[in-house]
């Protein structure tokens, strides 16, 4: 690719991609680089499609992927990321998705930009991370894989665990005070891509772990309920709106113990079981 253009390898959307090269061009050329021009460099028929593309309204297909690609004078590498990564953006299920950011995260050049964002999603795709950071409010929690692995329910494999605690480190979820581990407050800043597909997995494996518990944890030690209702729109809205409300305050409430004995995962769902109108 061309030196003065913005290193594709640094994207996870390629519309966004798409439309920084756009502007690059124009920057560069002036009236000479159109979407006209461009359609001529990729062999479309089309003049207007890049801007098509660009703005949504149109996805690429394998032709359009290679006639992409040769129009942006895409070397080898970069080539098969921007299709790996138009394949990611234009999947429909987060199965594939997870499968395309695989392939993406394989590239050496993305590994070496994006080293912490890949770190974040196995954060949130790896449902322990966040119990093993919650365990070290415990009076008891020892800095031990082996402890760790066997104090989990389900259990982990003690490599798993100590895995867990590198990263936890890693990414300044955890400090050491004192010698020992404690929380640390960090906020999380990465692609909107990443996150919203990384909690996506966080939630499945947080609600299998709940179907689990039904047969692992005796009924006086949890609390599983439900409710079945017809609602309005407007109430749809009422009803999501009181369950962030009140997640804030029990998150406020919980916080405050000073002599957690166990680490417990609560999970709110509303979601529809017809048709939604």
């Amino acid at each position: 690719m061309e030196p003065h253009v913005t290193d594709l390898f640094k994207y996870l959307d390629y519309r966004r991609f798409l439309k920084d090269y756009y502007a690059a061009q124009k920057a560069k050329k002036g009236s000479a680089f159109s979407f006209r021009s461009f359609a001529r460099l990729a062999g479309l028929s089309s003049p207007n499609f890049l801007k098509l593309v660009m703005d949504g309204k149109r996805n690429l297909g394998p032709d359009g992927i290679k006639s992409f690609a040769k129009a942006l004078k895409l070397g080898k590498e970069e080539t098969a990321y921007f299709e790996n990564l138009v394949h990611f953006n234009q999947c429909s299920t987060d199965d594939e998705r997870n499968e395309w950011y695989k392939r993406l995260s394989a590239s050496k050049k993305y590994r070496e930009i994006k080293e912490i964002e890949k770190d974040y999603f196995v954060y949130f795709s790896r449902w322990y991370y966040a119990a093993i950071r919650e365990m070290v409010l415990l009076p008891e929690f020892k800095e031990d894989s082996d402890w760790i692995s066997r104090k989990l329910s389900p259990p982990i494999t003690v490599k798993e665990a100590e895995t867990a605690l590198e990263l936890l480190q890693k990414l300044g979820f955890l400090k050491r005070e004192k010698g020992r581990l404690v929380q640390s407050e960090k906020n999380i800043s990465t692609a909107r891509e990443i996150i919203s597909l990384a909690i996506a997995n966080f939630h499945r494996q947080m609600m299998q772990r709940a179907m689990e518990s039904i047969d692992l944890t005796k009924p006086e030690k949890r609390d599983i309920s439900s409710l079945t209702v017809a609602l309005s729109p407007e109430k749809f809205q009422e009803a999501k709106r009181r369950i962030q409300e009140f997640r804030r305050e029990l998150n406020v409430l919980l916080s405050e113990d000073g002599s957690p004995k166990s680490v417990y995962q609560i999970n709110f769902q509303l979601f529809n079981l017809s048709e939604v109108a």
